[in-house]
C-alpha cells in the first residue's frame, strides 16, 4: 500500500499483519478500519486472540470531522491511506467501491455521492476524541504536524489527558460539558453532530457521536468486539454472540450501572447504525445488541453481592490488572463495582464502602508511595468496611512497589483478612500474570458467596433444605464418564475434572462437555480453541480424580506430580488416562450457572483398552 494507491477492500488480503481498509458507511462518511490480523492479547479483553480493528471515521459537510484516530502501531498505514484518498480524484472512488457503493445506496435507501467527498487533511476542520490514551499520543501527533489548526472535540477529563499527553502542542480544544450548545457541532449539509457524555471508571473521558443525518452513533468503546476480518459489518450477528458477550463481560460488566445510564441517553435518539472503536459496524443488528446490552447490565446489577474494586494507575498497568480481576469475580456470579479514584469524589467511594461485601485496592508506585487519591480511599474503606469482610491488594510498579506493602500492611494491621495474596507486578503484565489475576478474582467471589451463605444462614432468614428432593435425587441418577479436561494456550495451561460429558454427533464426531462459569479452564474454551479430554479407568481414577478436586490457588500449576504427555494441540495428555481426544471448541452456549461446549473430535487414542470407563455416581442432581 502506497500513498498513491488506495485499496479497494476487496483486495485487501487476510494474514498481512497489519493493513488498512476503507469503507463508505453512509452519505457524507467514510470508515478507515486499522486491522490487525494478529492474535493479539496485551489485555484481557483481548483474550480471545481473534485480531482487532481501530475504527476511525471521516464526516464530510461542507465541514469535515475526523473521528478517533488509531494508536501508535496504525500510524504510518494509517496516513499513508488518509494521504492516498486526498490525492484521488472523485471519479476513483467509484471503481474503487464498486458493488460495496451500490450496496449501501440500496441498504439507506438515500442518494449517494461520492463525487462530493473531497478531503485535504491539511484543512481539517475537526478531530473527535471518544477517548484520550498515551497509545494514540504518537498518532496525534502526526496529525497535529499535518493539520496544526484543526479544533480538537474532546470531553474535560479528555482534554486533561490529552494536555498531559502532548506537553508540546498548543490545542485548539472544543471541550464538551454539560450546556446545549456545547453538545453540538453542525458540519452543514445536514450532518449536525449531538455528543453523550459516557463515563464509566475505565474510560472516565467517553465521549459518543450521533450525526442525525445518518443516523449513525460513533460509539467509542460501546457495542465493539476485538475481531479482524474482512467482513465491514455485522452480517451475521449469530456468529459474533459470543464475541460480543466476552467483550461486554470484560468491558462493560463492572460498570453495568453506568452502562444503564448510558443507554438510557441514546434511547431518545433514532439510531441506525453503530459504528465502534472495535470489530465490525453494527448495522443489522442494532435493536438485538441494545437489547442485550441492557439485559446484561440489569442481570449484572440483580446480583445479591458486589465487591468494590478501587484503584489509581499512572501508565494504565495498575487498571489492567484491575479489570481482570473483575473478570474473574463477575465469571463466578458476583457483581462487581470498580471506582477510578483518580476521578472518583469522596462521596463515591463512601458510597461503595457502605455496600459492598468485601473491596480490592490497587495502586501504582509513585516516588516510593501511593497517591493521594489511593491513600484517601483507604481512609475511607478503614473507617467504614467492618473488619469481618475480606479485602485484597494488587497493583504494578517500575522500580520498587512499596505502595503495594504499604496497603497490604496497614489492612493487615486494622485486622482485615485476605482474599488472596497480593498481586505486585513489575511494569505490564504477562498472559500468565492476567490469568492469575483472574483466579484470583474468582477465588475471591467465592469466599464472598460462603461469608453471604452463612450469615444467611446465622441468621434464620431463609430455610435452609436439610435433605434433598426427590427431584433433585432423581436428577442425581443422570450418569457420567470420569475425565479430566485440560488446555492450554502460549504460557497459560489449565485442567479440571469433567463428569457431564455426552458424545453428540456421529459426522463429525463430536461430543458435549459443561463447565461452570467459575471453572479456571473456562477462558480457554471459546469458539476454535483447542483442548484434550483424557477419559480415566476404573482402576486407578480416584488418585487423580483427588487431585484435581482439591481447590488450587491463583496461578497455581495443576499438572505438579502428574505424568503427562503433550498433545499435537499443545494441551496435556494425561499418562493415566484409558485414552485421550484431541478436540476443538465448535460451539458453546450458555446455559444458567455453566457454559456448554460442543466441540469436534479431531484426532484421538485409546491407551489402554482392556480398562473400563470411570463412571460417577450421584445422589442428588444439586452438586457434581
Amino acid at each position: 500500500m502506497t500513498p498513491s494507491t488506495l485499496t479497494p477492500p476487496s483486495q485487501t488480503a487476510p494474514g498481512k499483519a497489519r493493513d488498512v481498509q476503507v469503507v463508505p458507511i453512509a452519505p457524507g462518511t467514510l470508515a478507515l478500519r486499522s486491522r490487525s490480523w494478529n492474535r493479539l492479547r496485551f489485555e484481557i479483553e483481548y483474550a480471545l486472540e481473534r485480531g482487532t480493528t481501530a475504527n476511525t471515521y471521516i464526516i464530510k459537510g461542507d465541514k469535515t470531522a475526523l473521528i478517533d484516530p488509531p494508536g501508535g502501531s496504525f500510524t504510518e498505514i494509517f496516513f499513508q491511506q488518509l494521504q492516498a484518498i486526498s490525492a484521488q480524484s472523485s471519479n476513483a472512488f467509484k471503481p474503487i467501491f464498486g458493488r460495496l457503493w451500490d450496496q449501501l445506496r440500496w441498504v439507506t435507501q438515500q442518494s449517494v455521492d461520492l463525487d462530493n467527498f473531497d478531503f485535504d487533511l491539511q484543512t481539517l476542520d475537526y478531530l473527535v476524541l471518544g477517548h484520550v490514551n498515551a497509545n494514540r499520543a504518537e498518532t496525534l501527533k502526526v496529525l497535529l504536524d499535518k493539520a496544526p489548526d484543526v479544533t480538537i472535540v474532546c470531553s474535560n477529563p479528555g482534554a486533561a489527558a490529552l494536555k498531559a499527553a502532548l506537553p508540546d502542542y498548543e490545542l485548539n480544544l472544543k471541550i464538551v460539558r454539560s450546556s446545549a450548545s456545547d453538545k453540538t457541532l453542525d458540519l452543514g449539509q445536514g450532518h449536525r453532530l449531538q455528543f453523550v457524555r459516557a463515563s464509566t471508571p475505565r474510560y472516565p473521558d467517553s465521549l459518543l457521536t450521533y450525526d442525525a443525518a445518518t443516523r449513525t452513533l460513533f460509539s467509542d468503546k460501546f457495542f465493539g468486539i476485538h475481531l479482524c476480518s474482512e467482513d465491514a459489518f455485522d452480517h451475521n450477528t449469530t456468529q459474533l454472540r459470543e464475541d460480543r458477550r466476552y467483550y461486554f463481560d470484560c468491558l462493560k460488566a463492572p460498570y453495568a450501572r453506568q452502562v444503564e445510564v448510558v443507554l438510557d441517553k441514546l434511547a431518545p435518539l433514532a439510531i441506525s447504525t453503530y459504528a465502534p472503536n472495535h470489530g465490525p459496524i453494527v448495522r443489522y443488528g442494532v435493536q438485538e445488541l441494545t437489547r442485550t446490552y441492557r439485559q446484561w447490565s440489569e442481570e449484572q446489577q440483580k446480583k445479591t453481592s458486589s465487591v468494590a474494586i478501587l484503584y489509581a494507575s499512572a501508565y494504565g498497568n495498575t487498571a489492567t490488572i484491575g479489570q481482570a480481576i473483575a473478570r474473574g469475580i463477575t465469571k463466578a456470579g458476583v457483581a462487581v463495582q470498580v471506582i477510578n479514584c483518580e476521578t472518583a469524589s469522596p462521596k463515591d467511594i463512601q458510597a461503595v464502602a457502605d455496600n459492598c461485601e468485601g473491596f480490592i485496592i490497587g495502586s501504582p508506585t509513585l516516588g516510593g508511595h501511593a497517591p493521594t487519591q489511593i491513600q484517601t480511599a483507604l481512609g475511607i474503606l478503614l473507617s467504614t468496611v467492618p473488619k469481618s469482610k475480606p479485602t485484597g491488594v494488587f497493583g504494578s510498579f517500575g522500580w520498587s512497589g512499596e505502595a503495594i506493602d504499604l496497603l497490604e500492611g496497614k489492612l493487615r494491621d486494622a485486622g482485615y483478612s485476605f482474599g488472596f495474596d497480593s498481586i505486585k507486578v513489575k511494569f505490564k503484565p504477562t498472559d500468565v500474570t492476567l490469568k492469575t489475576c483472574e483466579e484470583a478474582g474468582t477465588d475471591f467471589a467465592q469466599k464472598i458467596k460462603k461469608a453471604v451463605k452463612a450469615k444467611t444462614r446465622k441468621q434464620g432468614s431463609a430455610q435452609v433444605a436439610t435433605q434433598t428432593t426427590a427431584t433433585e435425587q432423581a436428577v442425581g441418577r443422570i450418569v457420567g464418564s470420569l475425565c479430566i479436561l485440560t488446555a492450554k494456550q502460549g504460557d497459560v495451561e489449565s485442567g479440571m475434572l469433567a463428569s457431564w460429558v455426552s458424545q453428540a454427533t456421529f459426522n463429525p464426531p463430536g461430543f458435549t462437555v459443561a463447565v461452570a462459569k467459575e471453572r479456571a479452564v473456562e477462558s480457554l474454551l471459546h469458539t476454535e480453541s483447542t483442548f484434550v479430554l483424557n477419559i480415566l479407568g476404573e482402576d486407578n481414577y480416584q488418585r487423580t480424580m483427588k487431585h484435581f478436586l482439591k481447590p488450587f490457588g491463583p496461578g497455581e500449576d495443576r499438572f505438579q506430580g502428574i505424568e503427562t504427555d503433550t498433545a499435537a494441540n499443545g494441551s496435556p495428555i494425561l499418562k493415566d488416562s484409558i485414552s485421550y481426544l484431541e478436540c476443538e471448541v465448535a460451539n458453546r452456549m450458555e446455559c444458567g450457572d455453566h457454559w456448554v461446549i460442543y466441540a469436534t473430535v479431531k484426532n484421538g487414542e485409546v491407551l489402554r483398552s482392556n480398562v473400563k470407563t470411570a463412571v460417577h455416581h450421584r445422589k442428588a442432581g444439586t452438586r457434581y
